[in-house]
């Protein structure tokens, strides 16, 4: 799970993470609370920074 994602430079290393250790990331936080944790799909935020 990944939360906080409120940067490229916080969010973009998380890429980078689950390849060095092959662990995927499932969930992201998109805000402040529980109910916002969304699927995390890595093609679609990679778009989102670039």
């Amino acid at each position: 799970m990944l939360t906080k994602l409120d940067g490229t430079a916080k969010g973009g290393i998380v890429i980078a993470i689950a390849k060095e250790l092959g662990v995927p990331v499932k969930l992201a936080g998109v805000g402040e609370g529980v109910d916002d944790l969304k699927a995390f799909d890595a093609k679609e935020y990679v778009e989102a920074i670039i």
